[in-house]
């Protein structure tokens, strides 16, 4: 099976004041095309830190991240932000809806820095809302939807764009226990109906069990892989 993306002696601190934070040290990380990885472990174990790596949000201080055989470590910052929006699709706990735009404009927003026409865009929104079991909210602000709605939306923008990978960081973490198993539900499904890669952040057992790999990182340091039985 082919690695979507491949992290090579990733390293990763942060400076306090005059003290150095070591977050993550020589992480090696594969992951297949395909794959939904739950990432867990306790919190400031850098957990996050290693999601935004993966994601092109944040840069390590040293070693190789290969997405999509891109090594995105040598890309200059429009490079790398140009990568992003084609490539990674975002999930966030608070959703990220700009409030005054509606679940299909917010579903649109990633398609602006397309080429496509404003029908194909039309199109391409609402068959991610469709997706998400949302064709019928398309007009409703983030306002009038509840939260786990609004997580859906999130979820169509992030899959709009038909990305290499979905990163999702604690995605059911301000969702109550029915909406949060819609939303886990519905990243299984975009898995295992689609094969979208899912790296998901979580520290929610109940959420991980859905994954089909389950990653332990605790003080910087990842663990061996353990399968799950979904």
């Amino acid at each position: 099976m082919n690695n979507i993306v491949e992290l090579i002696e990733i390293t990763k601190s942060y400076r306090r004041g005059s003290e150095i934070i070591s977050v993550l040290r020589d992480i090696n990380l594969s992951i297949p095309q395909g794959e939904f990885l739950a990432i867990m472990g306790p919190s400031g174990s850098g957990k996050s830190t290693l999601l935004n790596l993966i994601a092109g949000i944040d840069r390590p201080d040293s070693g190789r991240i290969i997405v999509s055989g891109i090594d995105i470590t040598t890309l200059s910052e429009d490079e790398l932000a140009r990568w992003r929006a084609f490539h990674v699709g975002f999930i966030f706990q608070f959703y990220n809806l700009i409030p005054v735009l509606t679940a299909f404009e917010n579903v649109e927003l990633p398609l602006l820095l397309t080429g496509l026409s404003k029908g194909e865009r039309r199109e391409h929104a609402i068959t991610a809302l469709k997706i998400v079991g949302l064709e019928h909210r398309l007009n409703h602000y983030p306002s009038q939807l509840s939260g786990g709605e609004q997580q859906r939306v999130a979820i169509a923008r992030a899959i709009v764009t038909d990305p290499s990978i979905i990163v999702a960081d604690e995605p059911t973490g301000d969702l109550d226990k029915y909406s949060a198993e819609q939303v886990l539900d519905l990243l299984a499904g975009l898995n295992s109906q689609f094969n979208k890669t899912i790296i998901m952040v979580t520290h929610d057992p109940r959420a991980a069990a859905k994954a089909k790999t389950i990653r332990h990182l605790d003080k910087g340091i990842l663990n061996a892989t353990r399968e799950t039985s979904f």
